[in-house]
């Protein structure tokens, strides 16, 4: 069947090959089409295209299986890189070394799961947990430098190297005492104090265990700004290691959007607009508009809930206004950047 592109949604078929006006080949007939195929076809002002009738059989059931499988394996990687992170805090905890084998057996194999994963606000949907969440947030934090990294057209053993930076940029919490950790309450500043001390004590067990100042520099400064407001020296701009500063995106954003004893998780668009927020003084500009940019197409075809009651799903990204997109309700399309009073409420995948 032929649609308005604004009616794509992630699974549709391609029956056709796609071109843009002048001709160029976009699309291949058979394409299965995620966020990114249809933003690249809204940026080449592409009208029409066809596709497999939805609910069809050879469509519907064989992509169901394909992304069945694709869950599990990215599953198994996440639950197993969980395991790796849990048995690396006991073994900082308790005083003993911890290994670069070890490390890289628990967070290669996730990274390695991912590397054609494009839709990462479904996979953040999906792996996000209320349980264990120091280690879910460690694991998160990785993948996500992982990602920043290679979005900033760093190697991949670069991006893979800062990807593990992420993952070991809280083993500092492996020395505090759990009912300070895990307090439901409000912390005391007394306690609070001792939090901060996490990031010491993380530099101070990758130092010692793997020699290694620049992943030891990540777990000292992840929660320093540039602006000179964070801890626990109050670097700021330059003086911060730049995979320091990839990092503290990452971290702000997972911490953000989990579920915590004490704070309920916050929707994934809002949240990128804190960062947006943060961005003008606390966190690197540069490194937070790289990571809005590629996370925002990655919302097309998620279902959202309004403010206003009404439930649809996003269709296009407004390049002027990341926040407020084409909303589809049955059909009838809403331009939230013409609707100031209506809000984004809640995203699902």
């Amino acid at each position: 069947m032929r649609i308005h592109v604004l009616q794509l949604i992630v699974g549709d078929k391609l029956i056709s090959d796609s071109y843009n006006m002048v001709g160029l080949h976009l699309l291949s007939s058979g394409t299965v089409v995620d966020a990114s195929d249809i933003l690249m076809l809204n940026r080449h002002n592409v009208e029409y295209v066809d596709i497999s009738p939805r609910g069809s059989v050879d469509v519907i059931e064989l992509d169901k299986t394909v992304a069945y499988e694709v869950n599990i394996t990215q599953l198994n990687s996440f639950n197993d890189s969980i395991t790796g992170i849990k048995d690396i805090f006991q073994s900082a905890g308790n005083g003993d070394s911890i290994t670069n084998d070890v490390i890289e057996s628990a967070f290669n194999p996730l990274i390695e799961s991912l590397e054609e994963e494009k839709d990462v606000v479904s996979l953040l949907l999906s792996l996000n947990s209320k349980d264990d969440y120091t280690f879910h947030h460690s694991v998160q934090v990785g993948m996500l430098s992982y990602y920043i990294a290679k979005w900033m057209n760093k190697s991949e053993k670069e991006a893979l190297f800062i990807g593990k930076a992420g993952y070991l940029h809280d083993i500092g919490k492996s020395k505090i005492p759990t009912d300070i950790l895990y307090k439901p309450g409000k912390l005391t500043n007394d306690e609070f104090n001792e939090i901060q001390k996490h990031t010491i004590y993380g530099y101070e067990i990758i130092k010692n265990s793997l020699k290694d100042n620049t992943l030891a520099l990540v777990a000292l400064q992840h929660h320093e700004r540039m602006d000179g407001t964070g801890y626990p020296l109050r670097k700021k701009g330059t003086e911060i290691h730049s995979y320091s500063l990839i990092v503290a995106v990452a971290d702000v954003y997972s911490a953000m959007i989990s579920n915590r004893v004490y704070q309920e998780k916050r929707d994934l668009l809002f949240v990128l607009k804190e960062l947006h927020n943060m961005s003008f003084g606390q966190l690197d500009p540069k490194i937070t508009q790289v990571f809005i940019r590629n996370m925002i197409p990655n919302f097309i075809g998620k279902k959202v809930a309004l403010s206003d009651g009404r439930v649809g799903t996003i269709v296009m990204t407004n390049p002027s206004d990341f926040f407020r997109p084409l909303i589809n309700i049955n059909n009838q399309f809403l331009d939230l950047s013409q609707l100031k009073d209506v809000e984004i409420t809640q995203i699902a995948i």
